[in-house]
């Protein structure tokens, strides 16, 4: 049984110069332990689809199809009113910005300790004890004295540490990481992400890794689902979607990644910028800018190929 289940979500935006529909028809399943990737560029809808999941959506977002099931209960529906409950306790996330996030007038230990005393059932003085262990366990040298700090006295990989103890402490089974390591130098980078994989895999949790990073999915993920405009367009697991990208879309951004052997000026940009959400849309909003375009993949369902023996999906009338 899949722990996470995501079936035909749309969400749309209403703003003064029209409805945005920001996501549509969007399928997605995590399983146990597993760590799903979500790729795409800015913009695409990776985390507006994250914010759905968690309940957090801004006021202006409507839900206008779909459900997203956590263990079979019903986020949108009969199980709403449980959601308040399994955030912070049961599904956590990391925020792109740490910054924002973190209360900026409360000391970070007791930013902690407050999800502990809401979900653990746990008094003020364990609380307090356990925000520190989970300072130490996110590696934050002399945690005792950190966490009386604030987050403006933390440098930016501090502050990421923090949200990463502040998401865990209650030891969730699902982690949303929203661009968890923007900002950051190439080593926090590294130590960041190997923190989150060391403790996923202690307790089994099951991780949705957000980025716009095709290097780092295919370092971390187990699969990756490739979105584009409010769009799934492929998933399959990491060593497929790289050996055989069957999306134009997915080959493209392939294309853009560095990698061994290949220059800067090898490297291929995608063609064309993601269309307006609002208004009429293709049924295919990649088709304006595909080189394999045809008069048909304007119109109609998209054409969806699933092959049983890798679970690979695409969502393409010409796939490659």
């Amino acid at each position: 049984m899949n722990l996470l289940e995501i079936e035909r979500l749309s969400l749309e935006f209403r703003t003064r110069g029209g409805t945005v529909r920001a996501l549509e028809d969007v399928s997605l399943a995590v399983g146990k332990g597993e760590t799903l990737g979500v790729v795409g560029e800015s913009g695409s809808g990776k985390s507006v689809l994250s914010f759905a999941v968690m309940g957090i959506s801004d006021a202006a977002a409507t839900v206008t199809n779909g459900a997203v099931r956590f263990e079979g209960l019903d986020l949108l529906g009969d199980g709403r009113s449980a959601l308040d409950e399994l955030r912070g306790a049961e599904m956590s996330m990391i925020f792109q910005n740490p910054r924002v996030a973190l209360n900026p007038i409360r000391m970070v230990g007791k930013q902690i300790a407050d999800v502990l005393s809401r979900h653990a059932g746990v008094t003020r003085d364990q609380a307090k004890t356990r925000a520190v262990e989970m300072l130490a366990k996110v590696r934050i040298p002399d945690p005792e004295r950190r966490a009386r700090a604030y987050p403006f006295e933390m440098s930016g990989g501090m502050c990421q540490r923090v949200m990463i103890a502040l998401a865990l402490a209650c030891s969730p089974k699902l982690l949303i990481a929203d661009e968890p390591t923007t900002g950051l130098d190439v080593t926090t980078q590294a130590a960041i992400m190997d923190l989150i994989g060391d403790l996923a895999r202690e307790s089994r949790m099951s991780t949705i890794l957000i980025t716009h990073d095709l290097a780092l999915a295919a370092e971390r993920c187990d699969r990756i689902a490739v979105m584009h405009a409010g769009h799934v367009v492929e998933v399959a697991t990491t060593a497929e979607l790289f050996a055989h990208p069957r999306h134009p879309y997915t080959a493209k951004l392939i294309a853009t990644t560095p990698r061994p052997g290949v220059g800067l000026a090898e490297l291929e940009p995608v063609p064309g910028a993601l269309p307006d959400l609002r208004g009429d849309l293709p049924s295919c909003r990649y088709s304006a800018r595909c080189e394999r375009r045809q008069e048909e993949c304007a119109d109609g369902p998209l054409a969806r190929l699933i092959d049983p023996t890798n679970a690979h999906l695409v969502a393409c009338r010409r796939p490659l």
